[in-house]
């Protein structure tokens, strides 16, 4: 069978799979979960903005009562949900304190703690996640990839495709390499390569005369460790993206994400997002919500594969002890691993998961600033104006059944469908990952974007960290979002600044 008989014959079963379960998802605005009356109240205010000349109520709330209104400093993105009681934070300060601790290999004198690897990308969370807010590409080749990993996938077989579409496998993972290259190994242990990246201008005229100079990034891999690479290797960077707010997002009820998926574009806006599918541990399907292309269903899943792929070790949820290791690495898994039968069966038992998780799910969100600056409400006219809001859908209001009170009923403005578009020829990373094909990403919430540089001065922007500023995250939009990046170019140059210091209140 050729490579393009096969590429339609996995579209098709893609189609099939995903037309089945959003068969069998709520249907679009159905919230049981609220009486009558609370659906007019939430229908009355998230509706879309339509003055501009003043702020929405609540508006400076971004995430309701779990809103930080504390100091703004680097240290923004790392408060508590503001409405937790004190039991609650406690859990949250021991969250953190495993969320920033430093992992070391087996055997160690720190039984609790130990296990790290043997390959792995970080030591600890917070090294990906740098004060809890987003990560950064490296600027030169020769400089560290810290806080960037990259995800490694070749062609399928024939029942690798299968096993994709029906979400039992994410990608076809290489032979040698895995899933994803780590940069990093324990003592006698070669890493699997480093990271290098190498950029070109691309110059773009925008109206007025201006003109921004874009960075095309190159990936390769320098000095690999267990042998030659493929040639048909599909590698794609990913920056390590904020922590604030997730908890809140994972209780948007899921018919308020799927009322915007519209994946055949039937209204004829150009907007065509897809509601990604994919299975959970028990092997049910679920709506994706986490990650660049949203293949993870929940922040325990999230959390557990982050622990399994950037560093190696073992939880519940994913319980080999050697995580990215594949067994072509014979050495690799010939080390030992860091379970302690009397801690658990897992480097990282349930109780450790479960903190991390809670963590994770409570960071808080800050406080807008300047939501009555006219300038600010110029700029999110143009915002709305210039179709930015089609996908990033500004407000909802969360579950009233959510099991966690602080995140319950909550109106929220993320600014995100968390659905799949198609970014364009641009941003395409030509790799599919769970029913996201090669042009798509998962919409990022953009809540907090306007403190990225207060929290990491060297955080850049995009799945790749190619942006370095807003104005040039923008203008990489292609696919859906091509209409709306070009009516960004052709506007005057005071409605572009608008713009951005209006993302830059978020």
């Amino acid at each position: 069978m050729n490579a393009s008989v096969r590429a339609a014959l996995l579209s098709g079963l893609i189609s099939l799979v995903t037309l089945s379960v959003q068969a069998d998802s709520l249907s679009p605005g159905s919230r049981e979960d609220l009486s009558e009356k609370d659906r007019r109240r939430v229908e009355k205010v998230t509706r879309p903005a339509t003055t501009f000349d003043k702020p929405e109520r609540f508006e400076r709330m971004s995430a309701g009562a779990t809103t930080s209104t504390k100091l703004i400093n680097a240290d923004a993105f790392s408060h508590s949900s503001a409405n937790l009681e004190f039991a609650e934070l406690e859990r949250f300060l021991l969250g953190n304190g495993l969320f920033r601790k430093d992992w070391v290999s087996s055997p160690s004198s720190t039984q609790a703690s130990d296990g790290l690897g043997p390959l792995f990308n970080a030591r600890a969370c917070q090294s990906c996640h740098i004060k809890d807010g987003r990560g950064h590409a490296p600027a030169r080749p020769e400089d560290s990839a810290v806080s960037l990993l990259v995800r490694l996938s070749v062609p399928a077989n024939r029942e690798q495709e299968a096993a994709i579409a029906d979400g039992r496998l994410a990608a076809a993972p290489d032979p040698v390499y895995g899933l994803q290259l780590q940069d990093h190994a324990v003592a006698g242990l070669n890493p699997e390569g480093r990271v290098a990246i190498t950029y070109e201008d691309v110059p773009v005229a925008l109206s007025g005369g201006e003109t921004v100079t874009l960075r095309k990034p190159t990936l390769r891999v320098a000095e690999p460790g267990f042998g030659p690479m493929r040639d048909d290797l599909m590698m794609s960077a990913r920056v390590a993206p904020p922590m604030i707010g997730l908890g809140l997002l994972e209780s948007v009820h899921e018919a308020d994400i799927v009322a915007w998926a519209d994946p055949d574009d039937e209204d004829g806006d150009g907007i065509s997002g897809r509601a990604a599918r994919v299975r959970d541990v028990e092997g049910q399907w679920k709506l994706g919500r986490f990650g660049w292309k949203a293949i993870a269903p929940t922040i325990a899943e999230q959390t557990a594969g982050a622990f399994s792929g950037d560093m190696g070790l073992s939880t519940p949820l994913a319980p080999d002890h050697w995580g990215d290791c594949t067994a072509v690495q014979t050495e690799c898994r010939a080390l030992p691993h860091g379970a302690q039968e009397r801690l658990g069966a897992e480097e990282v038992p349930e109780d450790l998961l479960n903190l991390v998780t809670f963590y994770s799910s409570h960071l808080a969100v800050p406080v807008r600033r300047d939501v009555d600056d006219s300038a600010v409400l110029a700029g999110k006219k143009v915002f709305y104006d210039s179709g930015c809001a089609s996908c990033h859908r500004p407000k909802y209001v969360t579950r009233r059944d959510v099991d966690d009170p602080a995140l319950r009923f909550q109106l929220i403005w993320p600014y995100t469908d968390m659905l799949l578009h198609d970014m364009g020829e641009g941003l395409a990373d030509g790799r599919g990952e769970g029913l996201a094909d090669g042009y798509e990403w998962r919409t990022p919430p953009l809540w907090g974007i306007g403190l990225t540089a207060t929290v990491n001065a060297e955080a850049t922007f995009l799945h790749d960290g190619r942006a370095r500023t807003l104005l040039e995250a923008v203008l990489w939009h292609g696919g859906e979002a091509q209409a709306a990046r070009d009516r960004v170019v052709d506007m005057a140059k005071q409605d572009r600044d608008n713009l951005i210091r209006f993302l830059e209140s978020l």
